[in-house]
């Protein structure tokens, strides 16, 4: 099963559960501090919540989760043919979940898309940042920033 994710920058996110419940008539798949998720079957959504006061309302990122890693690795394969620049982050932990992914760099306005499968629930929002400079959902290890549309793409 594929689903698209959407990542929003919520200023409370005590009341954006309650309206996103309402909205999809579904629980939170996952709630930890300053964050939540939603795996809603109709329409097949991943609603992922992430409080970062001052800037909601606004997009942190955009995915497409899928079944396991065979589908992330012939995502790539497939997107590396149309000649989508990627980055891998295997066996990476973010959004409380060890993830095998990559994110998919050039649209036309900037946004960038993550494809990946769950490996593993995390305690932890993200890992302890390496020399590598590891980050989570696009962002560097300080934490979640609001994607602007329209930007240059982040590296």
């Amino acid at each position: 099963m594929s689903r698209v994710q959407l990542a929003l920058n919520v200023d409370d996110l005590d009341a954006s559960i309650a309206f996103y419940s309402a909205l999809f008539g579904a629980e939170p798949a996952k709630i930890r501090p300053g964050y939540a998720n939603f795996a809603v079957t109709e329409p097949p959504l991943k609603l992922v919540l992430i409080e970062n006061p001052g800037q909601g309302g606004s997009l942190n990122h955009l995915g497409v989760e899928v079944a396991d890693v065979d589908t992330v690795d012939s995502e790539q394969t497939r997107l590396a043919g149309h000649g989508m620049a990627t980055v891998d982050e295997r066996g990476t932990t973010c959004c409380y979940a060890t993830q095998d992914k990559f994110w998919v760099h050039g649209a036309p306005d900037g946004e960038r898309w993550e494809v990946y499968t769950v490996l593993a629930d995390s305690p932890t929002f993200r890992a302890e940042p390496t020399d590598e400079g590891d980050s989570c959902c696009g962002t560097q290890s300080s934490g979640p920033q609001p994607l602007t549309i329209g930007s240059p793409a982040r590296s």
